[in-house]
């Protein structure tokens, strides 16, 4: 599968995507053909710079300054008179309709009576239509982007002095995250936003791919502290496992909370539906012992988890990161034993015989119905998971195989995973996840940040 990873560090406008997808292979005489189709009086041109010590391209738009603001179903027409592809067309149209509905939005009117300001100049119409002909151009299956920074401070645009975002690009980037950033300018363009909401099937680090071409698409500015260019990744996408996926970690630290009220809160949030929780000893700062509250969660747990922590223990502030997680594969199964059936999961990995783990409860209900020590059924249930892989084998789990309680053993997996992390003044964080195998997820967290003027107010920056 074809991917394109956009690394925004220094934000992302419609000329640094030109740049950046030229600089990664994308034929310059097909863009230039396709935006001479469009009829408009301007000219693009690509040129070979440095920022910050780092060669780029820059696309260089050249279009006389206009007093003409254009509604949708006039720049609908633009596009369609153009020599494109049905794909590229759809594609362009796709990214100016999403920039018409935040502006609709934040103006409140209907998307039909929107005036195209700075983004229906020339310009901004040959930043898109020429991004939508260079990502066709690609053959991207799958656009994938880090976090967006927008910069702080102020712009000046049609309707005047604005704080930064721009309430337009505010409005593009809901749902999508931003990145942290002081930079006293405008990082990320209504263009560039457009076209990141429009085209990204998803934001994150670099995802695991084999990198074929690294595109540099250059800013108007040469800043000095930092390279102002957008990196285009493209490559094939690494064969991923089925069974890898991607969880978040929270973590706090506490050195003020009674034991008991430790143990409840990891009992709340197991019951709120974390993946595990678990506490880990920890020497804090002066020397003052203390306790880590660690927990794994899916991303759409994560506001209700940190609600409990804040509400039940004295902490003021939760860490929260990614964690990468690959797990073998495994499913629900069930052991005839002398003592009755015991429910159990089945671990299967390429090449190896198939592990079988009993489940915690399932023992613990045939200990207390038996009388036999718990040690003793977990040694029952063993041996009969063995005398089935030696006698008819472990073939794929039929749903008589599957224990009644599936629901409750996949809430439940006596396999907990564990995450270990330590925040003490040195800023390392560890993860390790535990499925009954070893399973290792480091996260790296870096903020790049940079000044960068607003020389067009359109969109160049």
């Amino acid at each position: 599968m074809r991917i394109v990873y956009l690394d925004c560090f220094s934000g992302i406008s419609g000329d640094m995507t030109l740049g950046a997808l030229v600089d990664a292979g994308v034929d310059r005489s097909a863009l230039g053909d396709a935006i001479a189709s469009l009829g408009l009086k301007c000219s693009l041109t690509f040129e070979t710079v440095h920022r910050g010590g780092f060669r780029a391209t820059y696309a260089n738009v050249a279009a006389a300054h206009e007093h003409v603001h254009r509604h949708l179903s006039d720049i609908e027409a633009i596009v369609d008179r153009g020599s494109l592809t049905t794909a590229q067309k759809e594609l362009a149209m796709r990214i100016f309709r999403k920039l018409g509905e935040a502006e609709a939005a934040v103006h409140g009117i209907p998307l039909e009576t929107i005036h195209f300001h700075e983004v229906g100049a020339i310009d901004s119409i040959v930043d898109i239509v020429g991004a939508a002909v260079g990502f066709n151009l690609l053959g991207a299956h799958r656009v994938i982007s880090s976090p967006i920074p927008t910069g702080r401070g102020w712009v000046r645009a049609a309707h005047g002095k604005m704080p930064l975002p721009a309430p337009g690009t505010a409005e593009l980037l809901k749902g999508i995250p931003i990145a942290e950033s002081d930079v006293p300018m405008e990082q990320t363009t209504p263009t560039g936003g457009a076209i990141v909401a429009t085209l990204a099937d998803g934001f994150g680090p670099l995802p695991s791919m084999t990198i074929e071409a690294i595109g540099h698409g250059a800013g108007t500015r040469d800043l000095p502290d930092q390279a102002n260019i957008l990196r285009l990744f493209v490559g094939e996408a690494s064969a991923a496992s089925p069974y890898s996926d991607r969880i978040w970690a929270l973590e706090t630290n506490i050195d003020d909370l009674p034991g008991e009220i430790v143990g409840f809160t990891t009992s709340r949030l197991l019951a709120e539906g974390a993946l595990d929780a678990f506490v880990t000893p920890i020497l804090m700062k002066k020397n003052r012992p203390g306790v880590m509250i660690g927990v794994l969660c899916e991303e759409s747990k994560i506001e209700a988890l940190e609600a409990i922590l804040f509400r039940e223990t004295t902490t003021l502030g939760v860490r929260r990161y990614p964690v990468s997680r690959h797990k073998i594969r495994r499913e629900a199964v069930v052991v005839e034993t002398p003592l009755g059936p015991i429910e159990g999961k089945l671990g299967r990995i390429e090449g190896r015989p198939p592990v079988f783990s009993p489940e915690y409860e399932s023992c613990v209900q045939v200990s207390l119905a038996t009388k036999v020590p718990l040690r003793k059924v977990y040694q029952i249930a063993h041996a009969a998971a063995n005398e089935r892989a030696n006698t008819t084998g472990w073939n794929e789990a039929t749903p008589a195989d599957r224990p009644a309680s599936a629901d409750r053993s996949q809430k439940h997996h006596h396999d907990h995973e564990h995450s270990h992390a330590h925040d003490h003044d040195h800023g390392h964080s560890h993860s390790h996840d535990h499925d009954h195998d070893h399973d290792h997820g480091h996260s790296h967290s870096h903020d790049h940040k940079h000044e960068h003027p607003h020389k067009h107010p359109h969109d160049h920056k």
